[in-house]
C-alpha cells in the first residue's frame, strides 16, 4: 500500500513538473524578447515588374461579414492587370447571394474578381483553398478570413520580401476590432497579443520554425505546392502547411509592424469553440509532423522549441489528469503518512508554472507599449479565462490523441455594426427574402453546442475540497488561487450547461 502511495506522490509530482516545464518556456519567450524585440526583417530591393498576387478570401455562412470584406479586397491598391481576387466559398445560405451580388458589381467595374462557389465542403478549408488554386493566376496568394480587413496598401508594401527565392510566406501581426467591446474580447485581445507581439516576434527573430495563423498573410505559390499542397487531414491546415514548407528548406517571414485587424469571438461558447479546434488540430499536427522533425537535420535547438510549439496543448491535458485522478489521492497521502512538509515541492512547480504564463501575458502588452498598470489589472481575468478553458482544451487534446476525427467548425462572427446594414441589404433583394426571414429572427450565427458541463463541475468541486483541506491545514498562501480555480471551474460549468439548455429548447 505504501508503494502505491508514493507511485501516486510521484505521478502527481511528474504531472507537476510538465506543467512547470511549459510555464518556464514561456518564461524563456520573455527573455528572449527582450533580445529580439527590435530586429525586423530586411526588405530586399524592389520588383522591377511587380509579381501577380492572387487575394483568397475563404467564406462559410458569413452574412455579417461577406459584404464587408468584399469591399476591403476590392479597394486594394494593387495594379489592376496583376491582380486575381477569389471569394471561395462553401456557403449553404444568403452568403453567396450577398457575394455574388457583390462579385458581380466590382466585376463590372473592371476588376478580376471570381465567386468560387463549391456545392460541398469536402476537406473544409484546406479543400476550398486547395480547389480554389486550380483557377488561381497569381505568383503569390494573399489569404484573409472574412472577418478581417486589410488595409488596401498591404500587398504592395509587403510583395518586395519576395525577391528573396527562398522566401515562402509573409505573415501580419492580428490586430483586433472588436478588442473593447467586452471582459471577453479584452482578455482574448490580450492572449492574442502575447502570441504575435512577443512569441511569433521571438521564433522569427531566433530563427526556429513558427507558422502561418491561417490568415493575414501571403503565400508563394510555388511553395505551397513544394510542400504537398493544403491537406484536410488535420485541423489548423495553417500550422501543417508551414511546418512542411519549412521541413522542404522554405523560409517564413514575420512583419511584427505590419498588422491586419480582425475579429475576435464576441461570447464565450464561440471563444471555446474556436478554442477547441485551434487545440485539437494542433496536437493533430503535433502527432503528424513531430517526429519528421525530430528525424531531419534540424539542430537540437530547433527540434527542442518544435516540441514545445506542436505539444503546448498538452498542458491543459496533463492538468486534467493530475487534478481529476493525483491530487486528491496526493493530499490523502500526505496526511495519512505525515507528509505535509512534502507540499513546499508543490508550490515553486505551481509557481513557475502559472507564474511562467501570467509574466507572458503581461509581457505580451509591454511589447505592443499598452498599459503597465491595464495589464497588471488584467491578469486575474486572463487566468479566469485560462481556467475556463481547462476542460475544453483539454477534450480537444485527448480527442486529436484518440485519433478522434470531427468537422471543421466555423467561429461565428457578429460582424460588430456592420449586421444592420448587412441584414438591410438581404432585405432588399426581394427574390430570396422569404427564405431568410426566419434565419433573420434567429440573430446571429451560434457555435456548435458547448459539453462537459458536468466534468467542469466536478473541478470546481475537487477545487472546493482542496480549498477546504488548506484551510484545516493552516496553507493560507494556496487559497486565493485555490479560490480563482473554484470561481473558473463553476462559472464554466454554469454557462455550458446553461448554454446547452437553451439549445436543447430551440
Amino acid at each position: 500500500m505504501m508503494t502505491l502511495s508514493y507511485v501516486l506522490l510521484s505521478l502527481h509530482f511528474l504531472m507537476l513538473a510538465i506543467l512547470c516545464l511549459f510555464g518556464i518556456h514561456r518564461l524563456s519567450m520573455v527573455v528572449r524578447w527582450i533580445f529580439y524585440r527590435k530586429m525586423t526583417a530586411i526588405k530586399p530591393k524592389a520588383f522591377s515588374t511587380l509579381p501577380r498576387v492572387t487575394v483568397q478570401i475563404p467564406l462559410y455562412n458569413e452574412r455579417l461579414v461577406a459584404q464587408r470584406i468584399v469591399d476591403a479586397v476590392a479597394q486594394i491598391d494593387y495594379p489592376h492587370d496583376k491582380l486575381q481576387i477569389q471569394i471561395v466559398d462553401d456557403s449553404t445560405d444568403e452568403t453567396s447571394q450577398l457575394v455574388a451580388t457583390a462579385v458581380e458589381k466590382y466585376a463590372k467595374q473592371g476588376l478580376d474578381i471570381n465567386h468560387v462557389h463549391r456545392v460541398n465542403r469536402k476537406g473544409f478549408k484546406a479543400g476550398a483553398l486547395k480547389d480554389a488554386m486550380k483557377s488561381a493566376t497569381g505568383d503569390f496568394i494573399a489569404i484573409f478570413d472574412a472577418d478581417f480587413i486589410p488595409s488596401p496598401s498591404i500587398i504592395k508594401d509587403t510583395i518586395d520580401h519576395f525577391n528573396n527565392e527562398k522566401l515562402a510566406m509573409i505573415q501580419f501581426r492580428w490586430e483586433h476590432l472588436n478588442r473593447h467591446d467586452s471582459r471577453l474580447t479584452e482578455t482574448q485581445a490580450m492572449m492574442l497579443d502575447s502570441h504575435f507581439s512577443l512569441e511569433q516576434q521571438v521564433r522569427y527573430a531566433s530563427d526556429v520554425l513558427f507558422n502561418f495563423n491561417g490568415t493575414a498573410g501571403i503565400w508563394r505559390t510555388k511553395a505551397i505546392i513544394d510542400a504537398g499542397h493544403w491537406s484536410a487531414d488535420t485541423l489548423t491546415e495553417d500550422l501543417d502547411l508551414s511546418y512542411r514548407a519549412q521541413l522542404k528548406g522554405w523560409e517564413l517571414v514575420y512583419l511584427n509592424d505590419v498588422v491586419c485587424p480582425g475579429e475576435l469571438p464576441a461570447d464565450m461558447n464561440a471563444f471555446k469553440s474556436q478554442q477547441h479546434r485551434w487545440a485539437k488540430g494542433g496536437i493533430q499536427v503535433m502527432k503528424k509532423m513531430l517526429l519528421k522533425v525530430w528525424r531531419s537535420p534540424l539542430s537540437l535547438r530547433h527540434k527542442l522549441e518544435s516540441t514545445f510549439h506542436l505539444s503546448n496543448n498538452l498542458a491543459y491535458f496533463v492538468m486534467l489528469v493530475d487534478t481529476i485522478f493525483l491530487l486528491i489521492p496526493s493530499l490523502i497521502i500526505r496526511e495519512q503518512y505525515q507528509l505535509e512538509q512534502v507540499l513546499w515541492i508543490d508550490l515553486p512547480l505551481l509557481f513557475l508554472s502559472s507564474g511562467g504564463h501570467l509574466v507572458y501575458f503581461f509581457f505580451g502588452q509591454i511589447a505592443l507599449g499598452h498599459s503597465k498598470w491595464r495589464a497588471i489589472k488584467n491578469m486575474p481575468r486572463v487566468l479566469l479565462l485560462g481556467i475556463q478553458l481547462a476542460f475544453n482544451n483539454a477534450k480537444a487534446a485527448l480527442e486529436a490523441l484518440r485519433g478522434q476525427q470531427s468537422e471543421f467548425v466555423r467561429t461565428p462572427k457578429s460582424g460588430a455594426n456592420e449586421v444592420q446594414s448587412v441584414e438591410q441589404n438581404i432585405s432588399q433583394d426581394l427574390s430570396f427574402t422569404a427564405s431568410v426571414n426566419a434565419k433573420l429572427s434567429q440573430g446571429l450565427y451560434k457555435a456548435v453546442s458547448p459539453r462537459g458541463g458536468g466534468i467542469e463541475g466536478l473541478l470546481g468541486v475537487i477545487y472546493s475540497f482542496v480549498f477546504f483541506w488548506g484551510i484545516k491545514h493552516e496553507l493560507w498562501f494556496m487559497l486565493p488561487f485555490l479560490l480563482l480555480l473554484i470561481v473558473g471551474f463553476f462559472s464554466t460549468a454554469i454557462s455550458t450547461l446553461k448554454t446547452q439548455h437553451k439549445l436543447s429548447r430551440g
